[in-house]
């Protein structure tokens, strides 16, 4: 008998590049800078983007997480400053230009959360009200059973 081992799931190097340029994207909110994490082109991450429906909607979510991180950024240095020790300048303006530039984009895909989590919801207490009537039906059968002793032999 041979000894049966699990292993973790292989990651692809077709799927790591993905993983590594959504993470990087998240964090940086740009593609070039992603695709080179990535170790690949940016056209391949774009062409990805067109024929892929699922890593599309990552893309949009990592860019979502992306300018979050942005705008928190940016607004914690502007409530309390920019430490000396930095050693790269953060570039207030352009972060600024970037959130508006994008905040339709972002607007839109938030939006689309929410509208698929409202679905979920709404699916959810359908489900339950469908639960709750088959419950009254059957409690109102057994009350109609209990009540009529002709109804028990039909």
């Amino acid at each position: 008998m041979r000894a049966t081992h699990k292993t973790a799931p292989r990651i692809t190097v077709s799927t790591q590049w993905r993983v590594d340029f959504l993470a990087a994207l998240a964090e940086t909110s740009n593609v070039t800078a992603a695709a080179a994490a990535a170790a690949i082109h940016p056209s391949r991450a774009y062409k990805a983007k067109r024929t892929e429906s699922d890593f599309a909607r990552l893309w949009r979510d990592a860019l979502c997480e992306g300018y979050d991180n942005l705008e928190m950024e940016l607004l914690h240095r502007l409530r309390f400053g920019e430490g000396k020790e930095l050693v790269a300048k953060f570039d207030n303006a352009n972060a600024l230009r970037l959130l508006t530039q994008h905040r339709e984009t972002v607007a839109r895909q938030r939006a689309i959360r929410e509208n698929a989590d409202i679905a979920d919801v709404r699916a959810s207490i359908h489900a339950k009200l469908l639960d709750m009537r088959d419950k009254v039906l059957a409690h109102r059968k057994a009350d109609h059973l209990a009540s009529d002793p002709d109804a028990l032999h039909g």
